[in-house]
């Protein structure tokens, strides 16, 4: 399953070359996967999953420039990967069949007493399933 997103582009977020700023792709993301991963379950009243992780690696395929600011541009992300530790997640920024970049991540389970990695556990992983495509 697909979780979806709207993201709001800012006149702010452009740049002199007239479109969005490359940093402001994984900001989309970011705030994407904070709602997937936190919102959704606050609002439930249940304990968010996945907070205690760090991204260890993004990358982005800048396939079109959005080149307004003042509109919303919807973000689909998916689990691709679910390993020990960590999991991938796919990001497509998109407005309909317009598709403006695709987005991978990897985040790590991290244990904050020790600062090191940590398995992920059974809800954390029964919660990634559901997404994983």
């Amino acid at each position: 399953m697909k979780y979806h997103h709207k993201a709001f582009v800012r006149w702010d977020d452009l740049g002199a070359m007239g479109h969005v700023n490359n940093a402001k792709y994984l900001t989309f993301a970011q705030e994407a996967r904070f709602e997937w991963s936190f919102m959704q379950h606050h609002a439930k009243g249940e304990i968010p999953g996945l907070m205690e992780m760090v991204v260890a690696r993004a990358e982005v395929d800048f396939l079109k420039g959005i080149t307004l600011g003042g509109i919303f541009v919807d973000v689909s992300l998916w689990v691709e990967k679910i390993g020990t530790s960590s999991f991938s997640m796919v990001y497509e920024i998109h407005n309909g069949d317009e598709l403006y970049a695709r987005v991978k991540t990897v985040q790590v389970g991290v244990d904050k007493s020790v600062s090191k990695s940590r398995p992920l556990n059974d809800d954390e992983r029964k919660f990634l399933e559901k997404y994983l495509i």
